[in-house]
């Protein structure tokens, strides 16, 4: 599904912007179709930058993104929109991500309507299908964002996503920003519509628990390098690099 080769993104920095910071630095992994990839590491460490670029919301310095057999850094701007609903993004606050001025069942049909493929009394049942999907109420697609919770936000987050039909999704710490009742909620949602909707994902975290809850593999990074890449039971019983271990000691702190 995705493959990703000697990524780099470099940014200018310093007196006259003549340092630069190796944000990412040469990162290669891949993801199997239907798979999660949990990607961990510190803050700061260039995991956010990795999920913009995939999505090409930043451009790379250099490097190479393949997905689905597309040579995502030769497209065209014309050709990069219509392969946009296929890849999305879920930010880390929901707040952020949704229009304050916007009725959550105008925000959710926003894509709908975007895309032009279904007329007004199919993009209502369509709306009113990804409220029920996400676990929400009818009522809700009436109010404001200021009138939700964080987590109901998360989940119209969600459904704006899943409303263009995407095939692969980063997740950029989903729960971060939510009370610890809640990211559980979530977090098994994200893991039913992954199943239910055959989803790939790319799941970013600092949190170690929360990677393994929900991917097949992990890959931890460091410095803007992935620096040890394997299953959980790899990473969480048999770590190889001297960081992860420090990222799985029981004194470490983010």
């Amino acid at each position: 599904m995705l493959e990703i080769a000697n990524l780099r993104k470099y940014f200018s920095s310093g007196l006259l912007w003549k340092q630069s910071v190796k944000a990412v630095d040469g990162v290669s992994f891949h993801i199997e179709r239907g798979e999660t990839l949990g990607l961990v590491g510190e803050s700061g460490c260039g995991k956010t930058t990795v999920g913009r670029l995939l999505l090409r919301l930043i451009e790379p310095t250099e490097g190479k993104i393949i997905f689905d057999d597309i040579d995502v850094l030769q497209l065209k701007k014309k050709e990069l929109r219509k392969l946009r609903p296929r890849m999305q993004m879920i930010f880390q606050d929901p707040d952020a991500s949704l229009n304050p001025r916007m009725k959550i069942g105008d925000s959710i049909a926003e894509p709908l309507k975007l895309q032009g493929h279904l007329d007004s009394d199919g993009i209502k049942a369509k709306v009113l299908d990804l409220i029920e999907t996400v676990g929400l109420n009818p009522e809700h697609r009436n109010r404001y964002p200021y009138q939700l919770s964080g987590g109901q936000n998360q989940r119209v987050v969600l459904a704006r996503v899943l409303a263009l039909n995407p095939d692969f999704i980063v997740a950029d710490e989903p729960t971060s920003s939510l009370d610890v009742s809640i990211q559980a909620q979530i977090l098994n949602l994200m893991q039913d519509l992954k199943r239910e909707m055959h989803l790939t994902i790319l799941f970013i975290s600092h949190d170690l628990e929360v990677v393994r809850h929900m991917s097949d593999r992990i890959a931890v990074m460091y410095r803007g390098k992935i620096v040890e890449i394997g299953t959980a039971n790899d990473i969480f019983e048999a770590a190889k690099h001297p960081y992860t271990k420090t990222l799985l000691s029981p004194s470490y702190e983010d």
